[in-house]
């Protein structure tokens, strides 16, 4: 009956397969990472009309002490320095 329900919903294969519907840990605020994580901000960026990209912005560890109490400004300046970014693409689950 399973490859019946497949054939007849590819939908349900897709969801099982990749889990997007699940939001691991349970329960957090994906949208304030400066909670979960140190050194870190949330940043949206709108990249055509009506779509809007979420994104983290993780200082190293080595610019902790020098992140501590700064606002966003501060983190987007950061991003155009000298120092490498490196970019992390998760997927498209709906968390980060």
């Amino acid at each position: 009956s399973v490859p019946i329900l497949i054939r007849l919903f590819p939908n349900i294969l897709t969801k099982f397969v990749f889990l997007n519907f699940l939001a691991f840990p349970f329960f957090v605020d994906l949208r304030h990472p400066e909670l979960l994580l140190n050194n870190t901000i949330s940043l949206y960026l709108t990249t055509e009309p009506d779509i809007t990209v979420g994104i983290w912005h993780t200082v190293p560890g080595s610019r902790a002490s020098e992140s501590q109490g700064k606002d966003q400004r501060w983190y987007e300046e950061a991003l155009a320095d000298e120092h490498p970014v490196i970019i992390y693409l998760h997927g498209n689950g709906g968390t980060r």
